[in-house]
């Protein structure tokens, strides 16, 4: 199945069927999501990555469904990591609740289309450029860096490159028209707030996928299984986002776990290049050990953050305050962002 085109299909086909079920779901009549509704669909999305997992173990084996576990506990962390963003994002742009899970759909349809196209470059580098293990490798502890400096910075959802052209580029209106993106207004075709929100959606994991593809890319070679992982991951957001909404200023430790663990692949894929291309002496992390070490760090991070907020309540984090934005330069008086 792995590095074969019907394994592609069968990937590729389970992934657009889902989306096709999400919206039907999202385009049935705008509404608000309940826990109730959320938390079956959490569930169920859980199961299919689970579920996918288990059909590759008795496909290919122990070692290939590993990696894509692995693979898709990392992609699982890093898109709650997301989360913090589109709540700022929905706030930002006065999202009523009922036309949310419209934007975070569409938003997350187009993440899945660049993160494949980002997925087939990254492999071909692999391929093709011995070094790339260690590019990555030290990009990923440069992010982990920069995810403890400014651990408590706001993104500046405006400031983003897409964002910025999307304003350049598009007549935006600030009316819903009852959560349609695109509308005539005055003979016009215009752009609609909802749209604007869904293109800052879609932008900003595709700036997140810069350093999450890289650590999975330290997990598995496999582009189909980097897919599969990926895909699986962002396919619940919709429904992991109104389920834990309410949860996620709890997480108080959640960047400095985030960072550990793109730290511990970049150490991963370092040593996997030396290993390769200088010396067979230098020893690498096999991927079940990973894996392990991921769930630990990430259980770790769960608990401590629940018993810190609990003994110190006014803690408590303000979603958007995490250190994978990536930084733009400051904007001067309100207006565009300053040159550098």
């Amino acid at each position: 199945m792995v590095g074969s085109a019907w394994g592609w299909l069968v990937v590729v086909g389970i992934v657009v069927a889902l989306l096709a079920l999400d919206f039907l779901v999202a385009a049935r009549r705008p509404h608000t999501v309940g826990l109730r509704e959320a938390t079956l669909w959490t569930v169920f999305y859980v199961a299919v990555g689970l579920a996918f997992g288990a059909a590759l173990w008795l496909v290919e084996g122990g070692g290939v469904a590993t990696e894509y576990f692995a693979g898709w506990v990392v992609e699982k962390s890093l898109s709650v990591d997301n989360l913090f963003v589109f709540v700022i994002i929905m706030a930002k742009f006065s999202v009523p609740p009922e036309h949310q899970q419209k934007a975070l759909l569409f938003g997350i349809a187009a993440a899945l289309v660049l993160r494949a196209a980002l997925i087939l470059a990254g492999a071909a580098a692999v391929s093709l450029f011995s070094p790339t293990f260690l590019v990555f490798g030290l990009a990923l502890l440069w992010t982990a860096v920069q995810l403890i400096r400014h651990r408590n910075d706001e993104p500046d959802v405006d400031g983003t490159w897409v964002m910025r052209w999307a304003r350049r580029r598009l007549p935006v209106t600030d009316e819903l028209h009852d959560g349609k993106l695109v509308v005539k207004e005055d003979g016009d075709r215009v752009a609609t707030r909802l749209f604007v929100v869904f293109v800052a959606i879609g932008g900003t994991d595709l700036l997140f996928a810069l350093d999450s593809i890289p650590a999975i890319f330290g997990i598995t070679r496999e582009p189909l299984i980097v897919f599969a992982a990926n895909a699986f991951a962002l396919l619940g957001l919709r429904a992991l986002y109104f389920l834990i909404e309410g949860l996620l200023e709890r997480l108080v430790y959640l960047s400095i776990g985030l960072s550990v663990i793109l730290a511990f692949i970049g150490v991963k894929l370092v040593l996997s290049f030396l290993h390769e291309d200088v010396s067979k002496s230098v020893p690498e992390i096999p991927t079940p050990l990973s894996l392990g070490v991921i769930v630990l760090v990430l259980l770790g991070t769960i608990g401590a953050s629940l018993l810190r907020v609990r003994k110190h309540p006014e803690e408590r984090a303000r979603p958007g305050r995490i250190g994978r934005s990536r930084k733009e330069p400051q904007r001067r008086d309100g207006g565009e962002p300053a040159r550098r």
